[in-house]
């Protein structure tokens, strides 16, 4: 058995798109297994650029099984939107697989993502993209949600909205929105029926036979730790569990067949949208790093918030995910950084802790507890082999391993494929 998970070790844009898809390459199959279009995976090979946001990264590689897994929310419109976007860049969409258990996302989910997050006072604001994400999920937990095995069914998405729009309608109304008009949702609709049905399967069963003829299979998370809804820093958090514990709920197989657990984390930390942040800095260094590592949203386009590296939260996500060794990434945009902070502990009420509170309101109180060392100012973007990175750089990657008690597999040091560091070998 060969099967690697990849999982976000923080709030998410870690860069988790560029180590799946450097691992894809050498893999039979790649599983997509919670969340929908409000994540987002920028690829880039050959001065291309894809940015991803429902589909796995192994779609570039033709010989690979590309599975879209029953814990995602799927938005058929953005599906095809992403599908057609890599045909016309010659990108084959035939490996994709969808599964007939997945949850649809419809524009209403949209409507109403609007409309709650509005409910909440500024300072509360989770900050959703708005996608329909939570909404679907709701309906999903309440057994009120249309699956894909119904979506691409005529008589069955006709009997299900028969069921639900009146409910979704006296939503619409308390709000003083337009209701929707079933037949109208039916032809809009009825294209992406039709032109899904193909690719939607019963994947748990395919994913189980490939991981028992012994394939190479890997999962790709979204998201990260820290917003998962029972581990994160909730309520500031996803409507889905982005962690290697969900991959067997999420994809139909047993937990049993979860082996190595790849957690990736900026060298750095980032996060977007409301919530507690311990180790947050602003001004011109902030800024510095926000330009220097892209560091907008690849959905929302929003800036990103810029935080040292913490390593309270990496060995959070190292208890939650069982993580067998971390892909540091980004390293090359801390160039010229002196000194580099990393956090080792957080101060809460003058005593030392090394765990994240599950309260809000404490968290907020906690402190973060800072080390410094030496930066590095060569430029590493060319450097192929962990030996020949700057003393400084080798330094601070060591103290991370150390500290969060992992090695650190993958060192990215540029955006391109080719500027990755491997420093062990996958579906071995």
């Amino acid at each position: 058995m060969h099967t690697v998970t990849v999982v976000g070790t923080q709030w998410g844009d870690e860069g988790k798109g560029k180590v799946t898809d450097y691992l894809a390459a050498n893999a039979e199959v790649v599983v997509r297994y919670q969340g929908g279009n409000n994540a987002g995976h920028t690829i880039k090979f050959d001065g291309k650029k894809f940015a991803l946001h429902l589909i796995p990264s192994g779609v570039f590689n033709e010989s690979t099984i590309n599975i879209l897994g029953n814990g995602m929310v799927i938005n058929p419109l953005a599906l095809f939107e992403e599908m057609d976007m890599l045909e016309k860049a010659n990108v084959s969409t035939k490996s994709i697989m969808v599964s007939n258990r997945a949850h649809v996302i419809l524009s209403y989910h949209q409507t109403m993502d609007k409309l709650f997050e509005a409910l909440r006072s500024d300072e509360k604001r989770v900050g959703t993209t708005a996608k329909g994400i939570g909404p679907a999920y709701m309906e999903k937990a309440s057994r009120q949600g249309l699956r894909m095995c119904d979506f691409v069914d005529e008589v069955a998405f006709s009997e299900h909205l028969d069921q639900h729009l009146p409910y979704v309608n006296v939503l619409l109304k308390t709000f003083g929105e337009e209701t929707i008009d079933k037949d109208a949702l039916l032809k809009r609709y009825k294209p992406y029926q039709l032109r899904l049905k193909p690719y939607v399967q019963d994947t748990a069963r395919i994913l189980y036979d490939a991981i028992a003829a012994d394939k190479k299979v890997l999962f790709e998370g979204a998201q990260g730790t820290m917003l998962c809804t029972d581990h994160g820093t909730y309520p500031y958090v996803t409507s889905s569990s982005p962690t290697a514990a969900s991959v067997a709920l999420n994809t139909g197989i047993s937990p049993k067949s979860i082996q190595t657990v790849v957690g990736v984390s900026k060298a750095y930390t980032t996060r977007v949208g409301g919530g507690v942040f311990a180790t947050e800095f602003t001004g011109a260094l902030a800024d510095q790093i926000r330009t220097q590592g892209n560091e907008f949203g690849t959905t929302t386009g929003r800036p990103r918030r810029i935080g040292w590296i913490d390593t309270v939260v990496l060995r959070h996500a190292l208890r939650t995910n069982g993580l067998s060794s971390l892909a540091v990434m980004l390293l090359d945009v801390l160039k010229g950084v002196h000194p580099l902070k990393i956090c080792v502990a957080y101060k809460l009420d003058g005593d030392m802790i090394d765990y994240v509170p599950a309260s809000i309101k404490v968290y907020e109180r906690c402190e973060p507890v800072y080390i410094e060392l030496d930066g590095f100012s060569e430029d590493i973007s060319g450097v192929t082999s962990y030996d020949k990175l700057p003393g400084n750089a080798r330094q601070y990657i060591e103290k991370i391993e150390d500290l969060v008690g992992v090695s650190a597999s993958i060192v990215s040091v540029g955006p391109d494929r080719k500027q990755t560091i491997i420093r062990e070998s996958f579906f071995k």
